[in-house]
This record gives structure tokens, C-alpha cells and sequence, in this order.
């Protein structure tokens, strides 16, 4: 059985935002509380008791806090369910909430290459001890297995596979500390329960839907997929931002060539919305926006959902 908490379902900065007073900022600060979100993140699990996180946001202690599953053993004065941290990229909202985990207990942190350049090229993650938390390399179409603290399989497979994506922003126009091209900056994964060969796939970025994309993710039985805006010059249309969906590396919901249509007709049984941002009318239920994504067949989930395969 393979368990999935979504922790956050919100794109940079969360909902609502600190320092926004756009409709869905302001609705979920004063009217609808439940509308607000943290930062996305899912939780994975196959036995219940030990759970890969993929993507640390800077919202992990909140998340950790509402998530029992997350919570340490009872009885027990140092203990974390958390195995490991699977990094997609190095987006600021992908890899701070490594830094809420300093305080000694064992996990490993897989990502590639370059994002792990990113992670040693900054001190401040090194208030990660390498004693206790190990910086595994990953790389593209090559499956591996998380290990559990002790060294025991953790029953988990994942392959890592390339999505057309952008570097981290704050790295824009500097030399990234791994150097060459932008391979490896962006990443979706299959995870799969390896006893009972369910998977489902994670893309909390994506710029584009390519065919081979496409053919990768037909058939699956579950997708977490970028849902970041509507329209793609929607935070310019709303007076948030000066970049475009596609400037930030982003696929926009609707359109043409957005994700509703780009993945209809590929028989996936459930499609959900990851990493939505605050400016993203859909996130308002009963909006036109809500109701066209959910009549695609698409899910916005809460914070705290749950789904086993």
C-alpha cells in the first residue's frame, strides 16, 4: 500500500501571502480560513511508520505540527518518521525546510547534482550534520530506492526523469556552482511501492508538456502536477509580478497548450493540482476557473489529504 500526505499545496510564499491582499489572500486571511495553504510538499509512505518527504518547503515545522503521521514515536525524546528528503529542485520553496530539520536525527537528502552543488555552496546547510544527514546524488532515468536510517530498504522506488523547467531564480544571471547546462535543475518522479507495483508521479514544476512527457505520465493512476497560475500573464494582468508563467517555468493551467488540455485524453485516473499560486483564481471555490478544472476532472487538495494506492 503507498500513502500520500499532501502537506502543502501552495506555490512561493503560501496562502495567504505575508505581505499580499489579493482576493484569494484576502478571503483566506479574514473569511475562509480554510482556504489557506502552505507550501507544497508530499509525504510518502508504504508502511505507515517511515516517510520520504519530497521537497522540504519553508513551511516543514508547520506541516510536521499538523501531520500526526509525522509526529515522533510516543515515549521517545529524540524521533522523526522523516527517512529521507527527496529534492525536485533547488527553488527556495524546495529545499529551506532542510533547515528547520537541524536538530540531530538521522535522514538522507537524494537530489542531483546540481541542486546538491546549490545545497554545498551555501553554509548555512552545513548546520546539517553530515554525521547525521547524508547528501545522496540521484540522476535522471536511473531508479533507486530510499534507505531507512538503520540502512533496511524502505520498499520505495523512484526515478528521477527530466521536465523542462528553470533553474532556480536567485541563480539567474550568476554562474551556477555546478557549472554546465541546466540538465538535472528540474525534476519529476515515478514513485512506486515496490510489493505491490503501485506508483503515481510528481511534477511540482513544469514549463511544458513535451510527447514523451505526455507518453510518460498516460495511463498513471495518479499525478501531482504543477498548477502554479491560470493564465500565463496572470500575475502582470493582476498587478502582482512583472514575469510570466513561462518566465518562472511554469506551465499555466488553461490554454492551448496548458495543462488541462495538454493531459486530457491520457487516461489518467486521478489528476491533482500542486504548487498554486496565490494570484491563481481556481484556488476560489465556486470561481469559473474551479469549476472548468474540476469538470477536466482535477483536484485543488487541502492541506492534511490524504490518498492511498
Amino acid at each position: 500500500m503507498l500513502r500520500v500526505v499532501v502537506l502543502g499545496a501552495a506555490a512561493g510564499g503560501g496562502v495567504p501571502q505575508w505581505n499580499c491582499g489579493c482576493p484569494a489572500c484576502r478571503t483566506a486571511r479574514t473569511e475562509r480560513p480554510e482556504l489557506r495553504s502552505t507550501q507544497a510538499s508530499i509525504a510518502v509512505s508504504t508502511d505507515g511508520e517511515h516517510w520520504l518527504l519530497v521537497n522540504a518547503s519553508p513551511d516543514l515545522r508547520q506541516q510536521a505540527i499538523a501531520t500526526p503521521q509525522l509526529h515522533p514515536r510516543a515515549g521517545q525524546l529524540r524521533h522523526s518518521p522523516i527517512a529521507g528528503v527527496i529534492l525536485t529542485n533547488g527553488e527556495i520553496d524546495a529545499v529551506a525546510g532542510l533547515l528547520s530539520m537541524r536538530e540531530g536525527s538521522p535522514f538522507t537528502i537524494y537530489a542531483h547534482a546540481r541542486v546538491l552543488a546549490i545545497l554545498g555552496s551555501n553554509s548555512i546547510f552545513n548546520v546539517l550534520s553530515e554525521k547525521n544527514v547524508k547528501r545522496q546524488p540521484i540522476e535522471v532515468d536511473q531508479a533507486f530506492e530510499p534507505a531507512l536510517p538503520d540502512g533496511s530498504p524502505s520498499g520505495i522506488e523512484i526515478l528521477p526523469f527530466e521536465v523542462p523547467g528553470k533553474g532556480a531564480w536567485y541563480l539567474e544571471g550568476k554562474a551556477h556552482p555546478a557549472g554546465g547546462n541546466a540538465a538535472g535543475d528540474t525534476l519529476g518522479l515515478r514513485i512506486a511501492d515496490k510489493a505491490s507495483g503501485k506508483y503515481f508521479f510528481f511534477l511540482a514544476a513544469c514549463a511544458r508538456l513535451t510527447d514523451d512527457l505526455k507518453s510518460r505520465l498516460a495511463g498513471a493512476p495518479l499525478i501531482f502536477f504543477d498548477g502554479t497560475v491560470w493564465r500565463d500573464d496572470e500575475l502582470i494582468v493582476a498587478g502582482l509580478g512583472n514575469k510570466t508563467g513561462q518566465g518562472m517555468g511554469h506551465i499555466a493551467m488553461s490554454g492551448d497548450h496548458g495543462a488541462i488540455e495538454s493531459l486530457a485524453g491520457l487516461d489518467i485516473a486521478r489528476k491533482v493540482f500542486l504548487h498554486i499560486n496565490n494570484s491563481n483564481p481556481a484556488l476560489l471555490a465556486g470561481s469559473n476557473e474551479r469549476k472548468t478544472a474540476e469538470h477536466a476532472g482535477w483536484q485543488i487538495p487541502a492541506d492534511g489529504t490524504e490518498i492511498t494506492l
